[in-house]
């Protein structure tokens, strides 16, 4: 059997992602909260920087998937029984770590992540929750953008997709039910031992992919959906002029410096800023008329004018404390 014929073996692996956490088959408005100078530059420079998801704010997120999933693989009976004999299931599991080793050596450090909220069309106000988690504590902005006004291509580095939020024990026992759900489906085929790397590659990629779209529940009101840039679906290194850096409160960083614009392969044609966003939401501890009038000026200088009649200012009445 040839490889690609081998990996299809294994698409039921992917039944259980809710059509409804995926784009296009959702394609939601989705809001993004940052502060107003970080709004300011993707204004100025049609750019979006994506960071690198060992940084987030969820601890537990690649790190836990990636590491509690090849926990989940060696200590799984099930997967031990279908491969019957301890000299095939060494040659797996050294098929599955050398995956797992060239990931995180080549390829996790250059996989970035930007992140939005879904939100409400007929919201105008934002969520006070994101405003002082992310959004300047009020005093920033949600760039917001409208999914339904780009399309998605077979062929892009990019994937679009909403989190999913549970429990440590839950995301333990997913693991653990995803290994054994795989290993039934090894069970059918008869793979010789020279092709066992490929169904090890399958379960890795399985179980990356869970890693960067899940989240502990604690987060769930956020309503999460995020733009990952997978350095391994780069095959043409498309991407790596837009490669980079930040400096800031956590020291330097790399990051995706994405640019707003047409990516032959990535993107469409029309992709654009003046096409995707929907509206800009001034946060609510800088939404009085001047601020409004400010940010209108703002546009205007940075030759965004036509943005201007989408900025609307949160009417929560909430203030920073002094």
């Amino acid at each position: 059997m040839e490889d690609a014929d081998l990996r299809k073996i294994f698409d039921p692996l992917y039944t259980d992602i809710k059509p409804e956490t995926q784009f296009s088959h959702s394609q939601p408005l989705l809001a993004h909260y940052t502060t107003i100078q970080t709004i300011e530059l993707i204004v100025k420079f049609k750019e979006m920087w994506f960071s690198n998801p060992l940084y987030m704010n969820d601890l537990e997120e690649v790190r836990f998937g990636l590491i509690e999933g090849e926990r989940a693989v060696l200590n799984s009976t099930d997967l031990a029984s279908t491969l019957r004999t301890p000299e095939r299931r060494n040659l797996f599991l050294r098929a599955y770590n050398f995956y797992g080793v060239d990931y995180i050596e080549n390829y996790l450090g250059d996989t970035y992540v930007v992140c939005f909220s879904e939100h409400d069309r007929t919201d105008n106000d934002g969520k006070l929750s994101m405003w002082r988690g992310y959004g300047g504590n009020g005093c920033g902005a949600a760039i917001v953008i409208d999914t339904g006004k780009f399309s998605a291509l077979p062929t892009s580095p990019l994937i679009l997709a909403a989190v999913e939020y549970e429990t440590t024990e839950a995301r333990r026992a997913w693991l653990a039910n995803k290994v054994s759900e795989f290993s039934k489906l090894l069970t059918t085929q008869n793979v010789p031992d020279l092709q066992l790397h490929v169904p090890a590659l399958v379960l890795l990629e399985r179980i990356r992919l869970a890693a960067l779209f899940s989240k502990h529940k604690g987060f769930h009101e956020e309503k999460e959906w995020r733009v990952v840039y997978a350095r391994e679906r780069d095959i043409n290194k498309l991407f790596d002029p837009m490669l980079g850096y930040s400096t800031g409160s956590q020291g330097i960083e790399q990051r995706l410096k994405f640019r707003i614009a047409h990516h032959p392969g990535a993107t469409a044609e029309d992709f654009s800023m003046s096409k995707i966003v929907d509206r800009i939401i001034l946060g609510p501890t800088v939404s009085s008329p001047l601020a409004k009038a400010a940010f209108m000026r703002m546009l205007t200088e940075h030759n965004a004018s036509d943005l201007i009649p989408r900025v609307v200012a949160s009417t929560i009445p909430y203030r920073q404390k002094t």
